[in-house]
């Protein structure tokens, strides 16, 4: 038998990059995966490829995230694991830092995350179940400049995260946070040719001079990496670990 053989999991951002590796192992380990994304026609073929179902959902809405998991319930009957993934990136100083950028990056990687929770906890807590992981970022422990709204919402999922599993231990649900450094990913590789074009340096030095810079192993996280760390979270035999902050920062807290 599968170690999530019967488990129903939601995975948000999971068109690409870490949120299609995650839902890639968790189907692998036997979860009924329900993929969700903006980006309809990527979402759609992967959800296909793997066997599971996909909703198209504007996460930034609470009535997106209210959909989500109400077509989870409706569609397979509960929710087991949620994992908040969604997310994307905008660098500017504050004086400049656009307002709707910064209230759609709180409502996309705080509010939603919130919001999923919310909705899936009832389902979670009557069948005495339940894994929340959460994709922070090595930038919910440490401040980068001209990153306040992405610095500041991965924070707040920190605060989350310990929350709400003081509040889910009794009802056998666990609540944890990854906090990973640079993954390779397309918003990863995004940052790379703009960091590049700035600060005229080539793909592979801005990799090395400024992305691992602090870290001790000089690579980038591979996506299924982190997926297989949430793979672990959502077992069993990770059923005592809950409120966690848990890096993957190639060693950049270590100074």
């Amino acid at each position: 038998m599968k170690p999530l053989e019967g488990k129903v999991a939601i995975v948000t951002g999971a068109a690409s990059g870490i949120g299609l590796a995650c839902a890639e192992r968790l189907a692998a380990d036997g979860a009924r995966v329900v993929l969700a994304d903006v980006n309809e026609k990527a979402g759609a073929e992967q959800a296909a490829r793997l066997g599971g179902r996909f909703v198209a959902a504007d996460l930034t809405q609470r009535a997106g995230c209210r959909k989500l998991v109400d077509e989870t319930l409706r569609a397979l009957g509960t929710v087991h694991i949620v994992v908040n993934n969604a997310g994307f990136q905008h660098v500017a100083p504050i004086e400049e830092f656009p307002e709707d950028q910064w209230e759609r990056m709180i409502g996309l990687m705080l509010t939603a995350p919130f919001l999923l929770t919310r909705y899936a906890w009832p389902a979670m807590k009557k069948q005495k179940w339940g894994r929340v992981v959460n994709i922070a970022s090595i930038h919910a422990l440490v401040a980068s400049p001209f990153k306040a709204g992405y610095v500041s919402a991965k924070h707040g999922m920190i605060g989350l995260t310990r929350t709400a599993a003081l509040e889910g231990g009794e009802s056998g649900i666990t609540v944890n946070a990854i906090c990973p450094a640079y993954v390779r990913t397309p918003l990863v590789d995004s940052q790379i040719a703009d960091q590049a074009k700035a600060n005229k340096l080539s793909p592979e030095e801005v990799i090395r001079k400024i992305m691992l810079e602090p870290a001790a192993v000089k690579r980038l996280i591979e996506p299924e990496e982190v997926a297989a760390f949430v793979a672990y979270l959502c077992g069993d035999a990770a059923g005592v670990i809950t409120g966690a902050a848990l890096t993957m920062d190639l060693g950049w807290t270590a100074r």
